[in-house]
Order: C-alpha cells, then sequence, then structure tokens
C-alpha cells in the first residue's frame, strides 16, 4: 500500500514504509536529471534484477518545481541504492563519473550493454553513454584479474586487446591473455 504525505517544507511523499527504515547504505549515488528523473528511475529498474522504487517525493505548494512533480525518487539498482532528483536543467553528466556494471559471464555484458546504451551512445573499452546522458562502464570481472596479472606482458596483451573494444569481449581478453 502507498500513503502520501504533506511534508512541512510543502512537498509531498510517496512512498512504502521504506521512508522510515534505517538505511543500511551509507552513501548513496544522488544523480541530477533535468525534468525526466521518472523515466530514468523506470529505465534502470527494468534492466537489473532485484530493483525498485523505493520512494517518490514530490514537489508541493513551494516549489520550486510544478506542484505534484516529481522531486525525488529513491530507488535500488541490484541492492545499491540511489537517489534521482528533478533538478531541473543546470547540470549535465559528464563522463568525469561513470557506474561500473560488473559483469561475471559474456551473456551479462551483451544484457547489459544492449539494455542500457539503447537510445544513448557506445562508446571504447566498455564504456556507454545511455539515453539520459549518464556514463556506465560494462566490465567484465575477468578483465580485471588479467590486468592485474603478476606477468606484466599478460596485462599488456589484454590491455592492448581492450583498446580497440567498444563492447568488451570476454573471450577476446582471454585469447590476449593466453598469447593468441
Amino acid at each position: 500500500m502507498t500513503a502520501t504525505n504533506a511534508t512541512q517544507t510543502g512537498a509531498v511523499a510517496t512512498s512504502r514504509n521504506e521512508r522510515t527504515q534505517p538505511r543500511t547504505q551509507k552513501i548513496t549515488t544522488f544523480l541530477w536529471f533535468d525534468n525526466n528523473a521518472e523515466e530514468a528511475v523506470n529505465f534502470y529498474v527494468s534492466i537489473f534484477k532485484n530493483s525498485k522504487v523505493l520512494n517518490t517525493l514530490r514537489y508541493g505548494d513551494a516549489g520550486p518545481g510544478p506542484k505534484g512533480t516529481v522531486m525525488t525518487i529513491a530507488f535500488e539498482l541490484d541492492g545499491q541504492q540511489f537517489t534521482a532528483l528533478n533538478g531541473g536543467p543546470h547540470f549535465k553528466f559528464t563522463e568525469a563519473i561513470s557506474l561500473v556494471v560488473h559483469c561475471q559471464t559474456q551473456e551479462e555484458v551483451d544484457h547489459f550493454w544492449e539494455k542500457l546504451s539503447e537510445g544513448g551512445q557506445k562508446v571504447d573499452c566498455g564504456w556507454l553513454k545511455d539515453k539520459f546522458g549518464l556514463s556506465w562502464q560494462i566490465t567484465p570481472d575477468v578483465l580485471l584479474e588479467l590486468l592485474q596479472d603478476s606477468d606484466n606482458q599478460k596485462s599488456e596483451r589484454v590491455m592492448k586487446a581492450m583498446m580497440t573494444m567498444k563492447k568488451l569481449d570476454i573471450a577476446r581478453l582471454k585469447q590476449a591473455a593466453a598469447g593468441q
């Protein structure tokens, strides 16, 4: 059941009981959108397993957004908490910050690469920008293991192979590691 309550600032909070529950995550990523936070959150939640909207805070009479429109949305992606804000056009996402998706299999890499890049931009070395401008790194865990190998020649071959890829290919990375 969802309840709606007015706050002292005139904002209206829509939530389940999560609003009053203590958070187990000390630091939460806060994402600034122009006016499409709800669309972005629904997009992200549809892609990641174990994901959900936790609560929504709407602008009230005090604004600054139009009354009843979304101000913030707290949500989880695979258990990781985020907050999205409709803050207006003042700030845009840049590559200076990105979200890394750790993948165990090529199927996971393919899934997240295709879904998150839909309507966005496929960049290099496993990076992409989604249709909202947020940068993501779709990274197989094996890449990190191979790059940290004590054999410097092996890790150099893996790095060179990665630098030629857009979407990362686990089989090609392993072939580079093996010197093939």
